[in-house]
């Protein structure tokens, strides 16, 4: 290999920046504000809390 054909390889290998997104951060407040309101949820809650599911039966 020749030093021309490094540099050309190392030019191409370098890293891009990406453009910013801004519906990437609008999901990722998204994702975090969902989270807060289950942790808000399950400290409300508590561990003792139960639901008791009433049994429905199809057949008359």
């Amino acid at each position: 290999m020749t030093d021309k054909t490094i540099a050309k390889a190392r030019a191409l290998l370098a890293p891009t920046a990406a453009p910013a997104n801004p519906y990437a951060t609008l999901g990722a407040a998204a994702l975090a504000a969902t989270a807060a309101v289950l942790m808000a949820g399950v400290l409300v809650l508590g561990p003792g809390v139960r639901f008791d599911e009433t049994v429905v039966s199809a057949q008359p």
